[in-house]
């Protein structure tokens, strides 16, 4: 009988876990040892190899200080790491978190059609194509008075004409991908508000808490969790996205960051493209950074506790 079940269980493990095994295999184990062992290689646009060695990693750490292509690796791959410290950092600190967690309070506390409304607006930019976000961004920050965001500079406020392109790059893409980032921080915190029992509420109203208070008594403590889901979730999330950026501002230097020089140095036509070993050794540098930041978030936000099997069974 105890070997019927097993064999039951074992066989409806494979029946269910085995597609989305061999999917996660597929598109993301496979991926990183081919990731690998390109990196060690000498590849470029030919897709010959004829040395293996550690050469791609010597260009991006302890580049020849007599090369001047040396010089310019070794510039672009620090750069490119502090830029992604920098937009990751404010990406997900001013938008996906604080920003987010004020949608999802200013649309719960408003009745319920006009919150939905004001959420469907903001999901509007995440529904739409990449391409036609980029272009809006792009109408906006136009350096000249036909752009959005100088017409009010120049009209309303009589200033001279902003290039945010030119002047503030990383402050262009932190405002680009952070308002569509807050989206899905909107909807998971709208989720976590909506599930809080109304009683506290009633119960926080009698005893005469204000408004202030209860968000600070009873909604926040409510939202430690999804807070620490969106913190792990959207910083990894982060630390590999490149689509806006490369849409908004192109390959410039002022905004390249980690993913943006590897998806460069490997893909991107007429760039550079074609240095396969030396963007599979920046992207197993950057798998390395996510796979260490994940664990560090992991132990800081205690996830562990989240996905504990509860105390208490209700039958």
């Amino acid at each position: 009988m105890r070997s019927s079940s097993t064999s039951r269980q074992i066989s409806n493990a494979i029946f269910f876990l085995g597609p989305a095994s061999l999917f996660l295999l597929a598109l993301l184990v496979v991926p990183i040892i081919v990731d690998l062992v390109v990196s060690f290689t000498d590849m470029s646009q030919t897709l010959r190899v004829e040395s293996f060695g550690t050469e791609q990693y010597r260009k991006i750490i302890r580049p020849d200080p007599d090369a001047l292509l040396g010089f310019e690796l070794r510039g672009s791959f620090y750069r490119a790491l502090s830029l992604t410290g920098v937009y990751v950092f404010f990406t997900l600190l001013i938008f996906n978190l604080s920003f987010a967690l004020v949608l999802a309070l200013t649309t719960t506390a408003i009745p319920d059609r006009l919150g939905a409304f004001f959420r469907a607006v903001w999901l509007l930019p995440r529904m739409s194509p990449s391409v036609v976000y980029a272009l809006l961004w792009l109408w906006v920050v136009d350096p000249t008075e036909r752009g959005l965001l100088n017409q009010i500079v120049v009209n309303v406020f009589g200033e001279d004409p902003i290039n945010m392109k030119l002047d503030h790059p990383m402050v262009l893409i932190v405002l680009a991908n952070g308002f569509i980032g807050a989206s899905i921080g909107m909807l998971i915190l709208t989720s976590a508000i909506r599930s809080i029992p109304k009683h506290l509420f009633y119960a926080a109203g009698v005893d005469g808490a204000g408004p202030l208070s209860i968000v600070r008594h009873i909604v926040l403590p409510a939202l430690r969790w999804p807070l620490s889901y969106i913190t792990v979730f959207q910083s990894l999330a982060l630390l590999v996205s490149f689509e806006y950026i490369f849409l908004i501002m192109g390959a410039s230097r002022s905004t390249m960051t980690m993913a943006m020089l590897a998806y460069t140095k490997t893909l991107a036509p007429d760039i550079g493209s074609g240095q396969y070993a030396y963007g599979a050794a920046l992207t197993l540098i950057l798998i390395v950074i996510g796979v260490i930041a994940a664990l560090l978030l992991w132990r800081l936000t205690n996830m562990k506790a989240l996905l504990s099997h509860p105390k208490i069974e209700v039958h």
